[in-house]
């Protein structure tokens, strides 16, 4: 029996070569359907009435979007605006106390050797392992007692220390960060914040925004902390709004001023991702800093 020609092979592997990469491309356009499609039932259902969305899912968009805006950011018990103005402060602050003060603290021990540096190291992974449930009660004592309670700064200040972002800065240190980059501008005379700000920070540019992206997304979505500490309606945020919206009465609630709170609440995180998506993707593309 005569084998097959090597031609007949190479077309044979490359049929399964190309019969796998469709496979792949109709199961990543299936996962970005799932995705986008809650999205678009978002928008969708944030244009309609409530009468509308309690018949069922349309994919066909209503004519309510214009009234249920008006509506939301007119309503005197949900402050929107202000609500909008809290979050990206509390956000934005977080995100940059965060990965700025947890990347400083990832290259110092990265970059130095002291005698309890491992034990440092452990103390913040322990850390990072205490869900905050269990230090709620204490931190929102400390803060009454601090006169914090109704106040924004117990909900950006404490990203200062952050062990996740530091646990995440440190192991992209360990693999894109040459200690000889560091040597030489010692040696050029360079001290160590200018150093850090300079050099360290611009190749830790990726890991920066993927950090940023994530703490801005966690900050804009807590409710549990915020909920403990504010009290006056102009110093909410919005996920406190949003619950409020749902809860003000559980069986006559407007349902299209619910989805359109939600959809004003997301568009702040996507714009954030648009604009620090591509430090991600270059960081992929470059690999880091070769040594």
């Amino acid at each position: 029996m005569s084998k097959p020609s090597t031609s007949t092979q190479i077309k044979s592997g490359r049929g399964k070569l190309t019969a796998a990469r469709i496979g792949c491309y109709i199961f990543l356009i299936f996962l970005c359907f799932l995705c986008l499609f809650f999205f678009y039932m978002l928008l969708i259902n944030s244009s309609r009435n409530t009468f509308q969305i309690q018949q069922g899912f349309s994919f066909i968009p209503g004519s309510s979007f214009l009234t249920n805006l008006q509506n939301t950011l007119n309503d005197a018990n949900i402050p929107v605006v202000s609500g909008i103005v809290n979050s990206l402060l509390v956000s934005a602050l977080s995100a940059v106390l965060a990965t700025y003060f947890s990347a400083m603290t990832a290259y110092g021990i990265h970059a130095y050797d002291f005698k309890f540096k491992r034990a440092a190291f452990t103390l913040i992974l322990l850390i990072m392992t205490m869900p905050t449930q269990i230090s709620a009660v204490g931190f929102v004592n400390q803060m009454q007692s601090m006169g914090l309670k109704d106040s924004l700064i117990p909900l950006f200040l404490p990203s200062i220390a952050s062990p996740i972002v530091f646990f995440f800065m440190k192991q992209y240190m360990d693999s894109n960060l040459p200690m000889e980059i560091v040597e030489a501008a010692r040696i050029d005379g360079s001290n160590e914040f200018h150093t850090f700000n300079r050099i360290v920070l611009p190749i830790m540019k990726p890991a920066v925004a993927v950090q940023a992206i994530f703490t801005f997304v966690s900050a804009w979505n807590n409710y549990f902390i915020p909920a403990l500490l504010l009290d006056s309606a102009n110093k909410k945020t919005l996920p406190i709004l949003i619950a409020q919206l749902r809860s003000a009465d559980f069986l006559k609630f407007d349902m299209g001023k619910v989805y359109m709170l939600i959809t004003i609440a997301i568009i702040p995180v996507i714009i954030v991702y648009l604009l620090l998506s591509k430090f991600i993707v270059r960081g992929v593309a470059l690999g880091g800093v070769k040594g």
